[in-house]
């Protein structure tokens, strides 16, 4: 992302009016309020994930933004905005609500009506912004999950939360193409998360619920893959669907579900034979390790895939780290 500010690179003298000047004039409009006698320390980055905006703001510096109507009729973007505690925590206030968000929760705003944005101790905050068509559903139904916190531990927030934190993370390294397809998927996870929050998933577009299904159906896959019972059936019966839908949705992917469980335990395993963490653990324990207890049917799916037996990968993976 490109940095807008540091204050580390501001003269102290400068530090206020720079500050101010980026959050009123680039990522509003919006009215700056902060104790001028107090140093603002802190750096704001911008990015873009196709039509999505990317902040990151992190401040130690108690301060608050706020949208006014008199800014707003001044002329008013038809923006929703995402805002996720990635530490600290801020309070969003609109509508009539306020959120004291906790690390990892998320919540959403417009900004074509008024809200306050407001830090008392060091936070550091994702931002992202869309224009609202972007927003699979009403706006009379986002109109009252405005400044509601969205946990991270359950439902589609338990993936959308830790996506948005490591999409801001690592999003310079993201090619353009890359990019505009994770600004499709986190729109995804939003409006779920956002519309099982107002209980309407069941009103999204069918597109945007089976490709939110399969993100959360990859999830489990991952989260289950060294137990040896993880199977097709398994995983439709914990996502309440039909095994003929589940294989449906992967075929849109040119794959089958039994093929993606393989692939992703072989990557597994051959990830761990290439770290020197686990040099003294056995083959044959990596791959039970990863749910494939077979050793030698293991070795052979390996050589398949990789061109090479285990044990001479791993040789050559270590050789040349060294």
């Amino acid at each position: 992302m490109a940095i807008l500010i540091r204050t580390s690179d501001v003269p102290p003298a400068y530090r206020y009016d720079a500050w101010r000047s980026i959050v009123c004039d680039t990522l509003g409009p919006l009215d700056f309020r902060s104790d001028p006698d107090v140093p603002l320390s802190g750096e704001i980055e911008a990015g873009q994930l196709g039509p999505v905006n990317v902040g990151r703001v992190q401040t130690s510096t108690p301060h608050s933004v706020h949208r006014t109507p008199s800014l707003i009729r001044r002329g008013s973007s038809e923006l929703y905005r995402v805002v996720l505690a990635m530490s600290g925590n801020p309070r969003l206030s609109q509508d009539g609500r306020a959120a004291q968000l906790q690390p990892g929760e998320f919540a959403i705003y417009d900004f074509a009506r008024p809200y306050e944005l407001a830090y008392d101790s060091a936070v550091q905050l994702a931002v992202f912004g869309f224009p609202r068509d972007l927003l699979a559903l009403p706006p009379d139904s986002v109109g009252g999950l405005t400044a509601v916190p969205i946990a991270a531990d359950w439902g589609t927030g338990a993936l959308a939360g830790p996506l948005l934190r490591r999409v801001v993370l690592d999003l310079e390294t993201y090619q353009p193409a890359s990019a505009a397809r994770l600004g499709t998927v986190i729109m995804d996870l939003v409006t779920t998360a956002v519309a099982e929050r107002a209980d309407q998933a069941e009103s999204l577009p069918v597109e945007s619920r089976e490709r939110t299904l399969l993100l959360r159906i990859h999830a489990f896959i991952e989260e289950h893959l060294g137990e040896t019972e993880l199977s097709p059936g398994l995983v439709a019966a914990a996502h309440h669907v039909s095994l003929r839908y589940l294989h449906r949705l992967f075929e849109a992917q040119d794959t089958t579900v039994a093929a993606w469980i393989r692939r992703r335990r072989l990557e597994r395993c051959r990830r761990d034979l290439a770290d020197p963490a686990f040099h003294a653990v056995s083959v044959a324990a990596v791959a039970a390790r990863w749910g494939l207890p077979d050793s030698a049917h293991f070795s052979r799916l390996f050589r398949r895939t990789y061109g090479l037996p285990p044990i001479e990968y791993r040789r050559n993976s270590l050789t040349s780290r060294a």
